[in-house]
């Protein structure tokens, strides 16, 4: 990880990572936390939460379009509140909805802990001060939802968490032995590559075995075979 000038919030630096880094960060997190499955199945998002950050994620009336956020501390993160009424909805779109969300807010704890020394603060940097210093990240629909997919805003903070949530929910080794069916061998390396005709069948196995939305499978899809690069995926 290193760091770039920031153009938006109180400090002069913003973290930057790599697409390398946040999937390197997600697998050890989560072997660490012993949630790396064996082979392909949905993550235990919630779990993980518990496990890595010593907390439970708490379930309370939000704000409407408001989905979750994150409060942070002098040691780090504190809580992690998520809609109840996305919890409650019942729907399978509505639970992969509720996967990504506390993966989004995972991604902050897991990118963006560091950042908050809040006995130094005196403005937030991106997020709102409570009583006693403390500072929470709201996370609003549009940020998980299928506006997610739209051109980058300049909030670096929910790009770098919304990166994390496909590197969470469909670690990238799990992802190749799901779609190993579907790959072709190209060129004289026999490099596996997906087939553009292929995408929509890969992205719909992805959302069943990760219990994932589609938008998420196919963001996901993007990031690991990205179409300007032959659809190439390469471990």
């Amino acid at each position: 990880m290193k760091t770039l000038q920031g153009r938006i919030g109180p400090f002069a630096e913003r973290p930057y990572y790599t697409q390398e880094e946040i999937e390197r960060i997600c697998t050890t997190a989560l072997r660490k936390s012993d949630l790396y499955p064996a082979s392909p199945s949905p993550i235990r998002i919630e779990r993980f939460i518990e496990k890595h950050f010593n907390l439970s994620p708490v379930y309370d009336d939000l704000p409407e379009g408001v989905l979750g956020f994150t409060r942070f501390g002098s040691k780090g993160v504190e809580e992690i509140i998520i809609s109840k009424t996305l919890a409650e909805e019942g729907s399978k779109v509505a639970e992969r909805r509720l996967n990504s969300t506390l993966a989004h807010e995972a991604g902050h704890g897991l990118l963006h802990a560091h950042l908050f020394v809040v006995e130094s603060l005196n403005t937030p940097l991106f997020g709102e001060v409570e009583s006693g210093k403390r500072i929470k990240v709201l996370c609003r629909e549009e940020i998980v939802g299928k506006q997610a997919e739209k051109k980058y805003d300049g909030k670096w903070w929910e790009y770098q968490a919304n990166k994390v949530i496909g590197s969470l929910l469909l670690p990238k080794s799990l992802v190749l032995e799901n779609l190993r069916s579907l790959l072709t061998k190209q060129g004289s390396l026999e490099q596996l590559s997906l087939l553009p005709s292929k995408r929509e069948d890969a992205a719909k196995i992805l959302a069943s075995t990760f219990e994932v939305n589609p938008v998420v499978a196919r963001i996901r899809l993007n990031e690991l075979y990205p179409l300007k690069n032959d659809s190439q995926l390469t471990l």
